[in-house]
């Protein structure tokens, strides 16, 4: 049955960046489908489950639906889009979030030293990416309408981690662009949105650990569901697909919005912090 709800899906959202952002549309009063591995029932599970982050939603004022989903799995991936489209009917936003993000390529390491599963990032991030937005578009594009979103970073121009890193967060830029290319005239945008340094339980509690030395990353850290709002306000923004294709900052377009984080802050963008900046796309088109 469908309802009147914005409907939202978010993948990878049992913890950090995708449960900030699906806690932030459920206070939108999305109903919110949100995907990820992690489960109260799971064996050795690491802090975070997609159940939590439901629960959070739905206590937000949206609705939370948590569905387990191993985005390295087409058909299970197929299989959730299958029932959104059961449930709904329509596909509002999706937020391209799911990531493999391994501890040994944040260290100081380079790329030969680490192990080869590293680039699983190509999998889950940049390809399960794709393969999301392929089984969503039609959930679109009959309604001429929607907003898909591939959460990014500025390590698609710099230098960030390494090419394990860098290199999704690049290709991710680039996908935004050129499904907007293929979505310009069914009224569906899509983006790429650079998220800053993120405030996550994680973080949060290492600098409480540590206060005297790593508190100053409370001043330019940003929480993960200050782009969940942010997303919203493109979302209903009569002008979105002005922006459609582009990299956007979302420190950047929290100012433009007029929204604040928690305690009433305004994040830095990494523009105004370092000089650094998408990179625009060229207007030559081959087909």
């Amino acid at each position: 049955m469908t309802e009147s709800r914005p409907v939202a899906v978010v993948t990878g959202a049992s913890r950090g960046a995708g449960a900030g952002i699906a806690h932030a549309l459920g206070a939108h009063g999305c109903t919110v489908y949100l995907t990820g591995r992690t489960v109260r029932d799971s064996e050795n599970a690491p802090p975070g489950t997609i159940e939590e982050t439901a629960e959070r939603v739905t206590a937000a004022g949206g609705r939370g639906i948590a569905v387990r989903v191993d985005h390295r799995d087409d058909e299970q991936v197929q299989e959730f889009f299958d029932r959104v489209g059961a449930e709904q009917g329509r596909i509002d936003i999706l937020v391209n979030n799911a990531a493999i993000i391994r501890d040994e390529m944040m260290g100081r390491t380079k790329f030969w030293e680490e192990p080869i599963n590293v680039i699983d990032t190509l999998d889950v991030g940049l390809r399960s990416s794709y393969v999301a937005t392929v089984y969503a578009a039609p959930l679109m594009v009959p309604h001429r309408r929607g907003l898909v979103v591939f959460t990014s970073s500025s390590g698609a121009v710099h230098y960030a981690f390494g090419p394990a890193y860098g290199v999704p967060k690049a290709g991710t830029d680039k996908m935004a662009a050129d499904m907007a290319r293929d979505f310009a005239d069914v009224g569906v945008a899509a983006v790429s949105i650079w998220m800053g340094s993120l405030l996550t339980d994680r973080v949060r509690a290492i600098v409480a650990g540590n206060p005297d030395k790593l508190g100053y990353i409370l001043d330019t850290a940003e929480t993960p569901e200050l782009t969940g709002h942010v997303i919203w306000a493109l979302s209903q923004d009569p002008d979105v697909m002005e922006r459609s294709g582009q990299t956007l900052i979302g420190a950047e377009l929290a100012v433009e919005y007029g929204i604040k984080d928690e305690d009433d802050r305004q994040p830095p963008s990494y523009r105004e912090l370092f000089g650094v900046h998408p990179v625009p796309q060229q207007d030559h088109v081959m087909r």
